[in-house]
């Protein structure tokens, strides 16, 4: 049977009976398969991971295992990180191919090249500016930074990340997320002057000479699509209507928000400041809709709101569904490989330069 069969005759069947037939493919299957369950996950998907987490903890303890099937609910980005860090030995699959990441499609290697060649203009690039790129970039990206002395961070190391970096040259690039890139440097004490925002659309990034002489921080001008959602106003009408909540939200956010909140961190980070605040502390939480309704039922001592009015879900982390998840599975019985992600080998190795330099300074 085709894969489009199979998928068909998936979504012709009551998701209760495939839910069944996940659980016996994953007894059947025992220790030769690994569920990753990235924490934006819908809850029917979420439930079948074997471990849950952000995407470069999850890419990690993929490396950790020896079991030939990886299994990625999550995104393509996600996918390829992991396939980096694994071995030749394991394969590594994204239930559905679809699922990608707006914010790692606003920077391609074409576009990043070019900036670097515009950026040789005005200055000597290899002895002046360290590229950084988010983990949510594509692996040509990370073996672009791996090529020239750069590295990758995470929402959780960006600090970190950002200090090794103006060690090494005195200026940044970073991509894709201009958000986290400002809201950290800011976080760590750098004026708002001393950044400039790239737009690959323009000639120079639609800057001057001058500006890029100047600037010691480079921001590209990507975004993510669910966190760009969250306003100022959405705050400031939290605290009106539940006096005394607190006020969380994501590095990918904007300046606006983030400035205004109680709390910014990585997904891991505000999950564990729920997890320590006393009971009856209520909260508002910046971030995608998954993750904050199941902080919601793992607290229900605890009053948790979205922070904005409208859905925030990450439309692309939605696309992994049962029957996906159940078609990788059927594959794996039937000793084939469905959607398999494998990162060509001319990027695998400089993007692992640059993932490995990451986590050394851990």
């Amino acid at each position: 049977m085709s894969t489009q069969a199979l998928l068909q005759s998936l979504y012709d069947t009551p998701e209760q009976d495939i839910i069944q037939r996940i659980r016996a493919l994953r007894a059947e299957l025992g220790s030769k398969v690994l569920i990753l369950g990235h924490h934006y996950q819908r809850e029917e998907v979420i439930g079948f991971a074997d471990i849950t987490g952000d995407s470069l903890k999850l890419a990690q303890q993929a490396a950790e295992t020896d079991a030939p099937y990886i299994i990625f609910c999550g995104v393509h980005f996600m996918a390829e990180t992991a396939d980096i860090l694994t071995t030749d030995k394991q394969v590594v699959i994204l239930p559905d191919p679809a699922a990608g990441c707006s914010m790692a499609d606003m920077a391609d290697l074409p576009q990043v090249s070019e900036a670097w060649q515009q950026l040789g203009e005005i200055v000597d690039v290899d002895n002046e500016i360290t590229p950084v790129t988010y983990i949510n970039s594509t692996a040509a990206l990370k073996s672009f930074c791996g090529q020239h002395g750069g590295i990758v961070c995470t929402s959780s190391n960006c600090s970190r990340i950002l200090e090794w970096s103006w060690n090494q040259r005195s200026k940044v690039l970073f991509f894709p997320d201009q958000h986290l890139g400002r809201n950290t440097a800011l976080h760590m004490g750098m004026d708002d002057s001393e950044m400039l925002l790239w737009n690959p659309l323009q000639p120079m990034g639609g800057n001057s000479p001058e500006a890029i002489q100047a600037a010691r921080l480079i921001l590209w001008k990507g975004f993510c699509s669910v966190h760009q959602l969250f306003q100022p106003q959405h705050v400031e009408r939290m605290r009106d209507e539940h006096p005394g909540i607190q006020v969380l939200a994501h590095p990918e956010c904007s300046h606006e928000v983030c400035d205004l909140v109680d709390f910014m961190g990585s997904t891991e980070a505000i999950i564990r400041f729920v997890e320590a605040a006393p009971t009856g502390q209520s909260f508002a939480i910046g971030t995608e809709l998954n993750l904050v309704n199941r902080l919601r039922l793992r607290f229900p001592d605890k009053p948790i709101f979205f922070l904005s009015p409208i859905v925030c879900m990450c439309s692309t982390m939605f696309r992994t569904d049962p029957q996906h998840l159940c078609a990788s599975l059927e594959a794996i019985s039937g000793n084939g490989v469905f959607n398999q992600v494998k990162v060509p080998d001319k990027d695998k190795h400089h993007a692992k330069i640059a993932l490995e330099r990451m986590l050394s300074l851990a």
